[in-house]
């Protein structure tokens, strides 16, 4: 059966292995979550479940949003997301999911967002070459350089690489790691790096490439 969590990013950290070896996690307290809507096929179009994390004051979310929550007699929370599987019959609404659902040793695709740094340069943006600072360059170290050809095509092709906001969008990093559960503390420990910044809400979910 495929399964999905909704996680809290806490932070990095290392854990030494039984050889020795230090390995990068992140640490990700997810869940409990609580299935708050199950969608069919028949009904839908599709199969999904929609989760609910970290409880929230019925004051703090709309009328459509409490409602949805009393219609299936479950307390209100902060965040949702909808996980599609081929499969959802092991799913119903109430159930809770915990990080004990995953084990160790098994991949795992993250998506979060990225943390945001505004307007930046070409430097920053896209790793763009930085001229030389000496022998009459002049003021323009970290400027693009050239937008194209004057006469033939006359424009700037579309994806050109220059200044622009950078960052704050959503980037899903596949094939992690599990390396540690905690099922008492809901903790996951993830080798490597997930996107975001500390006490960013992440989705984690079954490896599409595992």
């Amino acid at each position: 059966m495929k399964k999905g969590i909704i996680g809290k990013k806490i932070g990095m950290t290392q854990i030494f292995d039984e050889n020795g070896n230090v390995i990068p996690v992140t640490v990700v307290e997810a869940g409990p979550c609580v299935v708050a809507q199950k969608k069919t096929t028949e009904n839908d179009g599709y199969d999904a479940v929609q989760l609910g994390f970290m409880d929230a004051k019925a004051k703090q979310t709309t009328k459509a949003e409490k409602g949805h929550f009393e219609k299936n007699q479950l307390s209100v929370k902060k965040h949702l997301k909808e996980f599609r599987f081929d499969d959802c019959s092991g799913y119903n609404v109430g159930d809770v999911i915990t990080v004990d659902t995953f084990a160790a040793g098994e991949k795992v695709d993250i998506t979060g967002i990225t943390k945001g740094r505004g307007y930046t340069g070409a430097v920053k943006r896209w790793n763009a070459h930085i001229l030389k600072m000496t022998h009459g360059t002049g003021p323009i170290h970290r400027q693009v350089g050239s937008m194209g050809a004057n006469s033939s095509p006359s424009r700037v092709f579309k994806n050109k690489h220059m200044a622009g906001q950078y960052g704050n969008e959503q980037v899903t990093i596949l094939n992690l790691e599990v390396v540690k559960v905690d099922a008492e503390k809901n903790l996951i420990a993830v080798k490597g790096a997930v996107p975001g910044a500390k006490g960013g809400i992440v989705f984690i979910r079954d490896g599409v490439k595992a």
